[in-house]
């Protein structure tokens, strides 16, 4: 693949999740448009290795790492959305202000 496709389908995924972070009212879906910012970061670490440091594999290493970090934030946000819905009984950003209380 070609070095401006695999550019092309980072920025397309990084600008999708950019507007679905920005529009979501919903904890999940926004959880879920932070993953795809991560991966379309991982695809750009990825490319820049193969094409800039072939040898080192520093973006591979890298990425590996975002990866780990981007399952412990899934893990711990899924965790934080179950017990807000749990106590207020809505997933929805707006409505989850606990603060107040």
């Amino acid at each position: 693949m070609m070095f401006e496709h695999v550019l092309f389908l980072s920025v397309y995924l990084f600008s999708i999740g950019l507007y679905g972070l920005i529009t979501s009212r919903n904890m999940v879906r926004a959880l879920m448009c932070l993953e795809l910012i991560l991966n379309s970061v991982n695809i750009n670490f990825v490319t820049f290795s193969d094409i800039f440091d072939s040898r080192q594999l520093k973006g591979n290493i890298f990425s590996i790492f975002i990866i780990a970090v981007a399952a412990a934030e899934a893990a711990i946000g899924l965790a934080i959305v179950s017990s807000i819905h749990r106590n207020r009984k809505s997933t929805r950003i707006n409505q989850s202000n606990l603060l107040n209380n």
